[in-house]
Formats: C-alpha cells, structure tokens, sequence
C-alpha cells in the first residue's frame, strides 16, 4: 500500500489501495475517495470496545475496502500532522484519541503508566495507547513533530502535554518542578514529564488542550 502524507498544518494522508486491501479509519476521517472503495461502520476491533471507550476512541470505526485500485484520503480533525508507523517493526505508545487510522493486523491495547500521578499530573494521561501487530497505523499529532532519539538511560524533560508518542521501548515518569517561585511564577505548572531512553520519541509542538485554553482567554464570557 502506498501513501502520502502532504498539505501540513491541514494535514492529510492518501492511500492508494489494492483490490481487496481495506483501512480501518476513525469516525469523520475520511476526506474524499475513489470510486469503487466500499465503506462499512463496525463496532468493537482495533482492541474492542471496551478498551476504545476507556482511551478515548470512537466505539464504532469505518471500514474502507477497495473493490478495485483506488486512493482514498484521510485528513486529520485539528491542525498538525500525521504520523505513519510500521507497527511490526516499531510498536508504539501514544497519547489518547491520537488513533487516526491503521491496516486490519494492528491491535490496540490500553496501557497504563507504572506511576500513576504521571497520569494525574504529567499531562500524558494515565491511559495511554500501545499499538502493536501487524501492518501500519496513523496518529495525529497536534501542531508540527520534533523527533527525538534517547540513547540508554538518557532523559529528556518535557513540558505537560508534549509527548504525541514514543516507542515502546522507552519509560515516562514525572518530576516536580523545584521552588515555590518557579511554580507560582514559570507559568509551567507543578510537573514536567520525564522520557526516559532507549529509544525515539515524538513531540508535539501544539498540544490541542493548551491551544484551547489560550483561545478560551479570549473568547467572551458571561458576567
């Protein structure tokens, strides 16, 4: 399956299927399509629906089956980019919803941080999705992709919410910012979220909940 990912920070991704290949989609993501690609709503796969609905996802996803050689194009729901993953040879862990697409042999499973404040406090989330299997996957990402390679026990200190995903390789944990001032006053929050190496590691340079809160300041508000 070819495909090509194009038209950043409005990003999509064309995948030019075979007769017979199919792409499981999330709701709303296709864009256009050839004619000839049948569509099919499905509920539960990719992991089922239980452990969809507690990562974020929809529980019924959209199943794109080419009856003959033809593209069709996904595009992503928010500005940033796409991200493809050869999942058999790179599993990956990523951060909720980020779930834009995938071939039929990925399976997606919860995954849960050995420490759980990192989910209450790190940004990253508690729950976390691990993709792995057969085939590729395509996450979003919000904002533009700074890939990072952290070597053996490397550490790399990271803002909340800046992790779009990393390989399953590497660790996260969190650390407390140090001072009274600097909590107060940095504007950064109590905690940072610490990614720990071997391994690749992507950023996201505009994660969507701090865009929503700075378009939130303003917006008017009701006295």
């Amino acid at each position: 399956m070819r495909q090509q990912i194009k038209n950043h920070p409005f990003t999509t991704v064309t995948l030019y299927l075979e007769k017979g290949e199919t792409v499981i989609c999330q709701s709303g993501a296709m864009a256009w399509m050839s004619d000839g690609i049948s569509m099919e709503t499905k509920a539960g796969g990719l992991g089922g629906m239980f452990k969809k609905a507690i990562a974020g996802e929809s529980l019924a996803l959209n199943h794109y089956t080419a009856q003959a050689p033809g593209e069709l194009t996904l595009a992503k729901h928010s500005p940033g980019d796409i991200l493809a993953f050869n999942i058999a040879q790179t599993p990956i862990i990523a951060q909720k919803t980020s779930f834009l697409a995938s071939t039929a042999g990925v399976n997606m499973n919860i995954y849960l941080q050995k420490k759980g404040l990192v989910g209450f406090f790190g940004g990253e989330g508690f729950i976390m999705q691990k993709y792995s299997g057969n085939g590729y996957a395509w996450l979003e990402v919000d904002g533009s992709v700074e890939e990072r390679e952290l070597a053996p026990g490397e550490r790399l200190i990271v803002d909340t919410g800046y992790v779009a995903c990393m390989e399953a390789t590497c660790s996260m944990e969190i650390q407390q910012v140090k001072g009274l001032k600097n909590i107060v006053l940095g504007g950064e929050g109590l905690f940072n979220t610490v990614v720990t190496g071997p391994g690749k590691v992507w950023l996201q340079t505009m994660p969507i909940n701090s865009l929503a809160m700075n378009l939130y300041n303003y917006m008017p508000h009701s006295s």
